[in-house]
């Protein structure tokens, strides 16, 4: 009887903490204090809270109301302001959050593989970015707030992510942050005098593929081919034949002889690099949150001969992706054109694709050939990268209709034996960096290409060679490591192409 009494008493000790617990309402990682929270739109405030909870919230003198779910999850939205703060932000149910020294202005989340993570710190890796120590020592801006979301893979799509808090920007916080990111923060509040949030949501050495939602994978049907084995979508009752007839049989015979039990790659384990994974993990989770775009630099790891001829629509695929997730109609989506390096794989391709996605609305490419490193593949210079970047942004969504661009492929037309080539963002006039225009070549019916000579007329390109009579293509800078050297009069380098595909 005493010891029904004490189990008793423990059980509803226990479910009393744990409904405690529960009552408390929580607000996701990215919603803290430092944060910055997006101008001239609707101020969205979620989190968790026990079912049937009421929770109230204020902020900037207004206030919204609204009631927890059955699964204790609730969501609310305030009117849009103008930039400005520090803020007070107050989350109210059965107890009480109030988020401090909160900024209004605008959030641009950064993304990508490594050259996207590559941290401000020299220490940290073989090396940082140019006059990393110089650059550290300045980085002083109480109005650029830096948000890290860790490496995080998942099978389904989070609720919240694994992050550092929101930091202002300073010599410790910029540190271990994205050098890219940070230099292209920079430029934006030094240009728009507005607070500025990058969040950095990054991983190295990952494909396109583990950053774009299954949803979308599984409704491509070009994409299956590469991604249905590893994305875990096989047919189920096939899968429970294979593992009956095969699998089970052959762990069986080789258990009979004495030998090692095979592995069957059949049922791949989820990690950062199968499809979805860190879409799951790192940007599903804030998705809710709004932001004023997104900039990308990623495609190295998806050079290799099966994943380079579908790069192009893999990442279209992507975009229209993310831009669906977060429900805020086509947002600027800015990326990174992979640079010279010197590599067997299909880089050319892989920047064909990139240069080819600009088809889609509110897209820009910062290009990169020019300032690559040959025999590394994390180049040190990052305040290029970020500051084209930021001339995109200054552009495409800030309205300052500045050039954002080097020279990009327009049209080429065989023209009295030479291919005659028109090109885009030209109107400043071309010119060739540092001697005799390089890294044109031509090819006739056959599709052979050979080095042509090229010469600039006027805001247009001539290439011929003397052993293609009858040209019918033309490419430029078709290498993983060209010598190519086409620039605007605005000194920004031109896109490699080609006409070809």
């Amino acid at each position: 009887m005493y010891s029904r009494l004490l189990n008793c008493c423990f059980l509803f000790a226990l479910a009393t903490v744990t409904n405690a617990a529960r009552a408390e309402v929580k607000l996701p990682s990215v919603l803290a204090d430092h944060m910055v929270i997006q101008r001239d739109k609707p101020v969205h405030v979620w989190g968790a809270a026990d079912a049937g909870e009421q929770v109230t919230v204020t902020f900037r003198g207004n206030h919204a109301s609204t009631t927890a779910s059955e699964i204790g999850r609730w969501s609310l939205y305030l009117p849009p302001g103008a930039a400005g703060g520090p803020f007070t932000l107050t989350v109210q149910g059965k107890n009480t959050i109030t988020l401090n020294d909160v900024l209004v202005g605008d959030v641009w989340v950064a993304s990508g593989q490594s050259n996207m993570e590559f941290p401000m710190d020299p220490t940290m890796w073989s090396h940082g970015p140019f006059h990393a120590q110089q650059e550290i020592a300045a980085a002083n801006h109480p109005r650029l707030r830096l948000f890290h979301v860790e490496n995080t893979f998942a099978d389904y799509p989070m609720d919240d992510v694994k992050a550092t808090t929101w930091t202002p920007a300073t010599p410790a916080s910029v540190l271990t942050f994205s050098a890219v990111g940070y230099f292209f923060g920079r430029d934006l509040l030094e240009k728009e005098q507005v607070p500025i949030g990058i969040i950095e949501a990054n991983w190295g050495g990952t494909p396109a593929e583990a950053w774009t939602s299954l949803k979308a994978l599984s409704a491509d049907s070009s994409l299956m081919p590469v991604f249905a084995a590893r994305a875990g979508m096989m047919d189920p009752q096939a899968e429970t034949l294979l593992k009956q007839k095969v699998e089970t049989k052959e762990v069986a015979d080789a258990k009979a002889a004495g030998k090692t039990p095979p592995v069957f790659p059949w049922h791949p384990d989820p990690n950062p690099w199968a499809p979805a994974a860190l879409f799951n993990g790192m940007i599903a989770p804030i998705t809710p949150l709004p932001i004023r775009g997104v900039i990308w630099y990623q495609g190295e790891s998806n050079t290799d001969a099966m994943r380079a001829p579908i790069y192009g629509h893999l990442f279209e695929t992507m975009i229209r992706d993310w831009r669906a997730q977060w429900a805020q109609g086509d947002f600027p989506f800015l990326y990174v054109q992979i640079a010279n390096f010197i590599s067997p794989d299909e880089w050319a391709t892989v920047r064909e694709g990139q240069r080819k996605t600009l088809a889609l609305a509110n897209t820009g490419m910062a290009v990169t050939i020019d300032i690559g490193n040959p025999d590394n593949v994390h180049p040190q210079d990052k305040q290029s990268v970020g500051h084209r970047l930021a001339l995109w942004a200054e552009d495409l969504s800030y309205g300052a209709h500045v050039e954002d661009s080097g020279p990009l492929f327009r049209q080429a037309v065989p023209e009295n034996g030479a291919m005659h080539i028109w090109f885009d963002h030209a109107a400043s006039g071309l010119m060739a960096k540092g001697g005799e225009l390089q890294g044109f070549e031509v090819a006739g019916p056959d599709g052979k290409f050979v080095t042509a000579t090229a010469a600039i007329s006027g805001e247009d390109v001539i290439a011929k060679s003397a052993s293609v009579a009858q040209p019918m293509y033309v490419r430029y800078g078709w290498a993983s490591n060209p010598q190519c050297n086409l620039f605007n009069k605005a000194g920004l380098p031109a896109s490699p192409f080609s006409s070809k595909n």
